[in-house]
């Protein structure tokens, strides 16, 4: 009895953690058949910091609502999830300058 609770308890924790690596709470980094929006080549600062992109080392790169978001570092993506809105139209503007370019 025993051994069928604790092969059973396995069991439910190797399928928590694999549903867990697969959905974020948020649901920003969604499986999704659809690629997301790439971020704009003007885009060359973190939108959260404003340091360069790449300045200390590769970015921090994930998906919000089926747009690529590049941030310096994940540090700023605790301050990005606090106000999202504000940096998505600071990439959405970018995004617009580079179409006009276009």
């Amino acid at each position: 009895m025993k051994r069928r609770m604790l092969i059973t308890g396995m069991v439910l924790a190797i399928a928590m953690v694999f549903v867990l690596t697969k959905v974020q709470a948020d649901g920003t980094n969604s499986p999704s058949s659809t690629q997301p929006k790439p971020i704009p080549d003007l885009l060359t600062n973190c939108p959260v910091s404003g340091d360069a992109l790449g300045e200390m080392g590769k970015p921090y790169v994930f998906v919000y609502k089926g747009q690529e978001v590049k941030l310096c570092c994940p540090s700023c993506k605790d301050d990005f999830d606090k106000n999202p809105d504000k940096y998505m139209k600071m990439i959405r503007a970018a995004d617009k300058k580079t179409d006009e370019k276009k």
